[in-house]
C-alpha cells in the first residue's frame, strides 16, 4: 500500500524574504529589532507564565524573538526550526548585546516531527503559529513530540490563525457585504490569500476551535481552547456597531467570526 500521507512543505518555501515581510510579527520585528512583539505573540507569549528558572522550548522559533524574550525573563530558551533562513535570523537575534538577559540561549536546525531533546526536559512548549504549517498528520507527531518533551506538571502554549470556520462559512458573508460596499478589492476569493499572499503556499492546516481541541486530546493533553479577535475600533453607524458586537460575542456566531485560535494544554494523567 502507497503512503497517501501529503508530503511536507519545503524549507526552501520559508525564505529570509518571508520571515521579515509576510510571518506573524514582522512588522513590530523590523521596527524594534526584535525587542517588541506583536499583539498576537504578546497574547499568546503572555500565557505561558514564563519564570525564572523554567526550561522553555519554541517549537519552530523564526526569528527567534521569543527564544530571547524568554531569556529576558530568566528562563533557559532554546528554539529549533527547520528553515535555514529561520536559524540565520535567530542567531543574529540571540548573539547581539546580551545586558540584562540572564537565561540561558540556544538554536538547533530541526523538524517539528522530531524534537531534538531529551524526555520531560521543559517546563513550558510553545508553538505559535506553527500549527496551520503542519498536514494532519504531522501536527499529531509534533503534539506527541511536545508530549515526550514535557514535563509532567509543564504547559503547551499554542496560538494558530487563521479559524478554519472563519475562512469556510464566515469570510464569504465578510466578502459579500464588503463587495456591497464598494471594498471587494481587498477581499480576494481564496481567503488564505487574504493580507498574506504567501500564506497560499504554506498554510496546510488551518484548525477550528473543536478540531484543536480534538487534536491535543488524541496527542494526550487536556486543553482549554478558546478564540479571539484583533481589536475592533472603527467610526461605524450604532447599528453596524451592534451587529459587529454580537457576531464577535455572542455564540454561536463568535465560533464563526472570531479568526484566531489560542490554547493551553497540559498532560491528561
Amino acid at each position: 500500500m502507497t503512503d497517501q500521507r501529503p508530503a511536507p512543505i519545503s524549507p526552501d518555501r520559508y525564505t529570509e524574504e518571508y520571515f521579515l515581510t509576510a510571518c506573524e510579527g514582522y512588522e513590530d520585528f523590523l521596527a524594534s529589532d526584535g525587542e517588541n512583539l506583536s499583539r498576537r505573540l504578546r497574547a499568546a507569549f503572555a500565557l505561558a507564565a514564563v519564570r525564572p528558572g523554567m526550561r522553555v522550548l519554541d517549537v519552530a522559533c523564526g526569528r527567534g524573538e521569543i527564544v530571547r524574550h524568554c531569556a529576558q525573563l530568566g528562563a533557559d530558551a532554546f528554539g529549533f526550526d527547520y528553515a535555514r533562513a529561520a536559524i540565520a535570523l535567530a542567531r543574529n537575534v540571540i548573539t547581539r548585546d546580551s545586558e540584562g538577559i540572564t537565561g540561558r540561549m540556544g538554536l538547533a536546525q530541526a523538524d517539528a516531527k522530531y524534537y531534538p531533546f531529551p524526555a520531560r526536559t521543559f517546563d513550558r512548549v510553545l508553538m505559535f503559529d506553527i500549527v496551520e504549517h503542519l498536514h494532519p498528520w504531522e501536527l499529531h507527531t509534533a503534539l506527541r513530540e511536545a508530549h515526550r518533551v514535557l514535563k509532567d506538571d509543564g504547559m503547551l502554549i499554542i496560538h494558530t490563525a487563521p479559524n478554519r470556520w472563519y475562512d469556510r462559512y464566515a469570510y464569504p458573508v465578510v466578502r459579500l457585504f464588503r463587495r456591497m460596499m464598494g471594498q471587494g478589492a481587498a477581499y480576494p476569493a481564496n481567503p488564505r490569500c487574504f493580507l498574506v499572499e504567501h500564506n497560499l503556499d504554506v498554510h496546510v492546516n488551518e484548525q477550528s476551535m473543536l478540531s484543536l481541541w480534538l487534536a491535543l486530546r488524541r496527542a494526550g493533553f487536556r486543553a482549554r481552547v478558546w478564540l479571539d479577535s484583533p481589536p475592533q475600533q472603527r467610526d461605524e453607524s450604532p447599528i453596524l456597531a451592534a451587529a459587529r458586537y454580537v457576531l464577535f460575542h455572542w455564540p454561536p456566531f463568535r465560533w464563526f467570526f472570531e479568526r484566531e485560535v489560542f490554547a493551553v494544554a497540559t498532560k491528561r494523567r
